[in-house]
């Protein structure tokens, strides 16, 4: 672990020092190249990027993945990991279907009616990131808020292990979510195949899910021919400690995000001296244990009040936020950019990776401040519907003349007018 003391000033101020000391260990990343390759290569050149990073010691001789491993993957499950999926599917579902509402129409003075209803796009590309490590919570957290928003085609992409072959947890997951078009591929060159589409990959219309560096600079390079549903990098957590936190506990809750890379920043952040020297210690002490937590940059940040806390909190957007504190519920409606909020001291982020039902896909690096978790409505467009009778246009038409010539468009006035 990678610990820093900063001192308190201006939020904002301190938030962007933590973001710059936190990036200066991350890599360097130049998609530009490979969104080229993958433009004029097609299908030979993903395989020959996958089989470069991924793939390394099986080469695949082809991306597309049979749907019937997946299902197989699917039925060899053990019973409790087995229900542990069911679990988390069933609470995804649930929250992601009630964010569906349905169309209200709104009648305006004059007479006209005008109602924005939504309909799913055409086909939604997920990504799971893969590789060396299983990540089926990810496959559940995209493919399930797209089926119910209702698009009909998913293409799922994860990067392959050494072996060449997906991790079979990623393929029970697709096929517990219905997703049949999966393709063996990682990294920018999934993203820009998804968005472009090549011989065999049909493009998409929407791309999402989690990933590292180069599948977020991947998605932004392609935003514009396809939307996206945030740029989340790696994963951020802060914690809010307040006077009875358990040092042990949120020790394991920093160390839990640390886990995802030595590139995802964390913030620890209390009034009490004695409390931040606690979690400090306990965290540096769990981290030293236990291989599986990587060497993540620890920010620790003394306020002398509360409030100062939720206005870093609200400076930093974090991906996370921890409110470990007695009134962590009042807290949380001050928070305002945070990707997702957990209140209480039983609130670890790990329920929210996993079973909670929240999605896991949130803005990072300070996205927050303009997107929010991943669900139905990044599947979703809308489409305005006018309705306008003989009245409404009447009524309307003096006035869009007149809005018409000023900005200089006068057969646009006379179109309306011509209805009057």
């Amino acid at each position: 672990m990678r610990t820093r003391r900063f001192a308190w000033s201006e939020p904002q101020a301190v938030a962007d020092e933590i973001r710059l000391w936190a990036s200066e260990m991350a890599e360097a990343v130049d998609v530009g190249p490979i969104g080229e390759a993958v433009l004029e290569g097609g299908d030979a050149a993903v395989l020959e990027l996958t089989n470069r990073f991924d793939a390394v010691d099986s080469p695949l001789d082809s991306t597309r993945v049979d749907p019937e491993l997946a299902a197989a993957a699917l039925a060899g499950l053990e019973a409790p990991l087995r229900e542990a999926l069911d679990v988390a599917a069933a609470n995804v579902r649930t929250v992601a279907e009630a964010q569906l509402a349905a169309p209200t129409p709104v009648e305006l003075p004059q007479g006209q009616t005008v109602t924005v209803r939504e309909v799913p796009v055409g086909a939604a590309g997920i990504y799971a990131p893969g590789g060396r490590a299983a990540y089926p919570s990810s496959v559940l957290m995209c493919a399930i808020p797209a089926r119910a928003a209702g698009v009909g085609r998913i293409a799922l992409a994860s990067p392959p292990g050494p072996d060449g072959k997906l991790h079979p947890l990623v393929l029970a997951a697709a096929a517990l979510c219905g997703v049949e078009e999966i393709f063996a591929m990682g990294g920018a060159q999934a993203i820009f195949a998804l968005a472009y589409g090549t011989e065999t990959i049909a493009a998409v219309d929407v791309i999402a899910g989690p990933g590292n560096a180069w599948v977020r600079e991947a998605k932004r390079a392609v935003y514009g021919s396809v939307g996206i549903d945030s740029l989340a990098g790696p994963s951020e957590l802060m914690l809010i400690a307040g006077h009875d936190a358990d040092p042990e506990w949120a020790a394991r809750d920093l160390c839990a995000q640390a886990e995802h890379g030595a590139d995802s920043p964390l913030l620890l952040v209390a009034v009490e001296e004695q409390v931040l020297e606690a979690i400090a210690a306990a965290t540096e002490a769990a981290a030293a244990s236990r291989p599986s937590v990587a060497d993540a940059p620890l920010a620790l940040v003394q306020v002398s009040e509360i409030e100062e806390a939720i206005a870093l909190a609200n400076a930093f957007a974090p991906e996370h936020l921890e409110l470990d504190e007695e009134d962590a519920a009042l807290m949380a409606e001050r928070v305002t950019t945070a990707g997702c909020v957990f209140s209480g001291r039983y609130g670890a982020t790990a329920f929210g990776d996993y079973v909670a039902g929240s999605n896991h896909v949130l803005p990072t690096g300070g996205a927050g401040r303009f997107s929010g978790p991943l669900g139905p409505a990044a599947f979703r467009r809308r489409i305005a519907n006018v309705e306008i009778d003989a009245g409404a246009a009447a009524a309307l038409a003096p006035h869009a003349d007149a809005l018409a010539r000023a900005e200089g468009f006068p057969v646009h006035g006379e179109s309306a007018m011509i209805r009057r």
